[in-house]
């Protein structure tokens, strides 16, 4: 993905800026002869000075047939949120996405304000509305599904599967009919335990049903439907696909297909495993679909072709159309939020 800015567009370079530049004022410093707590003052400094001209720095995206003109801002909304995931579309045209970490679900208005939607939401990730305002979530500091807002309507509808706790309840869609499909991405990388990963249905009348076999998935994590909700999308942070399903009438699924590449393969994260990156997915209101990975926000159309990638500063987790007519793209991740003016719509048939 050709970048459009002139620095790596991540906290890696970030941090790599300011390390050079906090290397090179202690050494001043120590030339100096200075005191221990006068170097530190300085290293710590000169990385808060640098991280801030890399945020201050104009992203901007390419020309994206559909998608963006060339040199649209990506424009940086704030950073320092305690965990930023499951965003979706307000009633309102805000956006609400949440901090796992501080247990809250976070609002952002048209102006860029922020203010505090839900406080003690159990760790909710993944969102949606249904057709009665009810806000369902995937939780994970107790993982399960149910509706968590408003408040006095909160309700589970599963915690398990076959008398098995789920491991890390991730990311949901929740489909017309009212069935809900969500996956599991297995334990989290502090937690020892053997994964098993999967993707699950709660159909309309309660029953839930696993869609998608222990372990078929390395680690299954955001997920889609299609406009027309025959087709399933489920991204695989461990490899180098998106998945698509066709959905069969009773909600479950047929067979698996690679259905859209990551141009960027497969990458070391955080903890030293292969992974894409591959995580939040929404679609726009002609089927492209928009997947957050370890290059930004890559779009790809109905059959699965690359047509280019939104470059990111922060290594982005998960997006959504907000704003009026939903023609904000809204991106979140690393504790950051970003937005984007694109020209065509998200789909207008569900929140997300």
């Amino acid at each position: 993905m050709k970048n459009s800015v002139a620095f790596l567009p991540s906290t890696l370079a970030r941090f790599i800026n300011a390390i050079a530049l906090a290397a090179l004022t202690s050494s001043a410093l120590v030339a100096t002869h200075s005191s221990a707590a006068d170097v530190a003052a300085a290293v710590a400094t000169a990385a808060v000075a640098t991280a801030a001209v890399a945020t201050a720095t104009v992203v901007t995206a390419p020309a994206i047939p559909g998608v963006t003109s060339a040199g649209t801002k990506v424009e940086f909304i704030r950073e320092g949120f305690e965990g930023t995931e499951g965003p979706i579309a307000a009633p309102d045209g805000s956006v609400l996405f949440t901090e796992t970490r501080a247990n809250r679900i976070t609002k952002i208005a048209a102006d860029n304000s922020v203010s505090t939607f839900l406080e003690n939401t159990n760790g909710s990730n993944g969102l949606a509305f249904n057709d009665k305002g009810e806000l369902i979530t995937v939780q994970v500091n107790n993982n399960q599904v149910g509706v968590v807002y408003p408040k006095g309507k909160e309700k589970v509808f599963t915690k398990e599967f076959d008398g098995q706790p789920f491991q890390r309840t991730n990311d949901l869609v929740l489909a017309k009919n009212g069935g809900i499909y969500f996956t599991d991405s297995g334990p989290g990388a502090d937690v020892k335990a053997e994964p098993r990963t999967g993707v699950y249905y709660i159909s309309p009348e309660g029953k839930t049903k696993r869609v998608v076999g222990i372990n078929e998935i390395t680690r299954p994590n955001g997920i889609q439907l299609s406009r027309d909700e025959k087709t399933l999308y489920v991204a695989n942070t461990g490899g180098e696909y998106v998945l698509s399903f066709p959905i069969k009438a009773d909600g479950t699924l047929g067979e698996r297909k690679n259905f859209a590449k990551i141009p960027n393969g497969l990458q070391k994260n955080e903890q030293g495993a292969l992974s894409s990156g591959a995580d939040g997915l929404a679609i726009d209101a002609e089927g492209r679909l928009y997947v957050t990975s370890n290059a930004g926000v890559d779009v790809f159309d109905e059959q699965g072709k690359f047509l280019g990638g939104i470059p990111v500063p922060h290594k982005p987790q998960n997006v959504a159309f907000a704003g009026k007519d939903k023609k904000t793209l809204y991106i979140v991740g690393r504790g950051a939020a970003y937005k984007v003016a694109v020209l065509t719509p998200g789909f207008a048939g569900r929140a997300k």
